[in-house]
């Protein structure tokens, strides 16, 4: 229906738009345009970055086996440079390994250290430090300035006890040590492993300076 100079009449209004309305309805279908061609554009968006996220998983290479983190610490030992010296590098059974081996010849305490990061069978933890000419502050610190709780002979030597494992988490990597002293050299078994590994490891230092 038009009006008689041919304007069409707009239902709603009863009567031929004007101008201004004319603009303004157009205006109102421009913005609904964009808006659904913003939020398609932002819904392909999207979908790229997964698919490309998707891609990278497939594609990257991962590997197959965890990275082997074990460190020959006998070897270490003989390659470093302390005259006088025997650094503790005992033999133990196949199913032990190290994390760790290192010579501090400069620390805060002023004492010479060598210091071993012990794996037992059990994925149990035995920290072996070697204090060489310790003096008892140096002792003290490494076992958090806790009281000795006995003694025990393993392989002939006579070891200081420090057990703490009642204290659950929060003795940490010191719930069980063991103290041993072999001529200048001073000897700190510290971890979370059962007896028999710390017997295992003491009597193999004992034998190792036994030697010498």
């Amino acid at each position: 229906m038009t009006d008689a100079d041919g304007r069409p009449i707009v239902a709603e209004l009863g009567r031929p738009e004007t101008a201004e309305e004319t603009w303004a309805r157009k205006d109102a279908a421009r913005r609904t345009r964009r808006e659904h061609q913003t939020a398609f554009n932002l819904v392909l968006a999207l979908i790229a970055s997964l698919g490309i996220v998707l891609f990278l998983v497939l594609v990257v290479v991962r590997p197959d086996q965890t990275v082997d983190r074990t460190v020959d610490y006998q070897q270490i030992a003989s390659q470093a440079n302390v005259p006088g010296v025997t650094l503790a590098a005992p033999d133990l059974p196949k199913d032990y390994s190290a994390n760790r081996a290192d010579f501090q010849d400069k620390t805060s305490d002023e004492v010479k250290v060598w210091t071993v990061g012990l794996i037992t069978p059990d994925k149990q933890y035995i920290g072996l430090q070697q204090g060489i000419d310790a003096n008892a502050s140096w002792v003290a610190n490494q076992l958090d300035q806790k009281p000795s709780t006995g003694d025990r002979t393993i392989a002939g030597t006579k070891w200081t006890v420090y057990d703490r494992r009642a204290e659950g988490k929060d003795a940490g990597n010191h719930a069980y040590s063991l103290v041993g002293t072999f001529d200048r050299n001073t000897i700190v078994l510290s971890g979370t492993a059962d007896d028999a590994s710390f017997t295992t490891v003491a009597t193999a230092v004992s034998k190792q300076f036994a030697q010498q």
